[in-house]
């Protein structure tokens, strides 16, 4: 059993709002978090995918007021999006006899439809936390290059083997495809989402060039749009927006777009092992999407992650903003176990004046890397991100 960082989270939650949406792809452990939740207090958990379950909720509001003394778990509740009205009348019920909060604990993946219907009715009584596959700072060290290249989805980290991690992967991507973005609506060709999907893999961390992807589909740019925002909103495609100050410079204006999992990315490019990573072009931009990830998951709530690039090549990988800190902190991120910085960072920093300077690499060490400038192992950037007090 991995502990979930999260839990802490959760857990806070559900003691100051009546309702927490706990949001991710699947199979990123959200039922395993939530049945941890509901070992630590009484619970009921509802499979809105069984038919069992959803039997029993033929008429809801009187099954859900039977259980006002308990925390309700309701998974895959994008599959009912109807609940949600039922939910806000039993959450002013409550309210009004002082049960105010940790009534419902609602788990689904991300979808545009889903945070529709759910603000819509709960507006004010929900509150949104997102998990996404293990990170490194849940995996430790010891598992960090497994972590790197079978990505973070516990079933596929924790695989017998590379090749059986990988058989995963492959089922993943063609069950998404095939039966669970279809039944949230969108009606897209499941071959074409995956060309899509393999040619964002093959410009992992690249600006965003929706003309270039449109004319590769054959299909126009509203469509090329419409493809990525479906991605984003599953929680599978990370969309970095370009750092966005008036500082008197030209600066890149479009986003850099990142596969999230590492694992997904090793798999949509066909690369099964290490050896094979090592010798692919893309490794240093999905170790790179590995570390955004890793290091955004930690980040106390709130924190506002872009990249800066100017046209006259000054360049810093990720910028975080965190809440109560008036400058941000400068992420560099390199996959070497020796690494340099490049007159690039140094011109960004400049600019930029960050509180903080970081390098993110393979290493073991920390050290000052220059004036002002520490060199960090992923674990110890997660571990201080997340020990953080974000008014520190």
């Amino acid at each position: 059993m991995i502990e979930r960082r999260l839990l802490r989270e959760v857990l806070l939650a559900l003691d100051e709002v009546p309702a927490v949406a706990l949001l991710g792809p699947r199979q990123a452990g959200k039922t395993t978090l939530a049945l941890e939740v509901a070992a630590r207090r009484p619970a009921v958990y509802l499979d809105l995918e069984s038919e069992v379950d959803r039997a029993k909720l033929s008429d809801p509001a009187l099954y859900l007021s039977a259980h006002e003394d308990k925390l309700v778990i309701l998974d895959e509740v994008q599959r009912a999006p109807e609940l949600f009205r039922t939910l806000r009348g039993l959450i002013d019920q409550g309210r009004r006899r002082g049960q105010g909060t940790g009534r419902f604990l609602v788990l689904g993946s991300a979808s545009i439809e889903l945070l529709r219907q759910s603000s819509e009715s709960l507006a004010g009584r929900i509150r949104y936390l997102e998990l996404g596959p293990l990170d490194a700072g849940e995996v430790g060290a010891g598992r960090l290059q497994a972590l790197w290249l079978r990505g973070g989805f516990p079933l596929s980290l924790l695989a017998a083997s590379d090749a059986a991690s990988l058989r995963w992967r492959l089922d993943f991507i063609r069950t998404y495809l095939e039966r669970d973005i279809p039944q949230l609506g969108p009606r897209i060709p499941a071959e074409t989402l995956r060309r899509f999907w393999t040619m964002l893999a093959h410009q992992q961390g690249a600006l965003l060039n929706a003309a270039a992807l449109a004319r590769a589909l054959a299909v126009d740019g509203k469509t090329v749009a419409r493809y990525l925002d479906l991605l984003v909103d599953l929680l599978l495609v990370r969309r970095l927006p370009p750092w966005s100050h008036n500082v008197g410079k030209r600066l890149v204006k479009s986003p850099k777009v990142y596969v999230r999992d590492s694992g997904l990315v090793h798999a949509l490019l066909g690369i099964a092992d290490h050896e094979a990573l090592l010798a692919h072009p893309v490794a240093g931009a999905s170790w790179e999407g590995m570390v955004i990830e890793s290091l955004l998951a930690a980040a106390p709530a709130g924190t506002q992650a872009s990249f800066f690039r100017t046209a006259a090549g000054a360049e810093i990988d990720l910028l975080l903003e965190l809440p109560s800190h008036a400058a941000p902190w400068a992420v560099e991120i390199k996959r070497s176990s020796a690494p340099k910085l490049e007159r690039g960072f140094y011109a960004g920093l400049q600019t930029v004046q960050p509180e903080r300077a970081w390098v993110v690499y393979a290493g073991n060490e920390r050290f000052a890397l220059a004036p002002g400038v520490e060199a960090l192992p992923l674990p110890e950037a997660v571990r201080l991100l997340a020990d953080r007090d974000p008014g520190e």
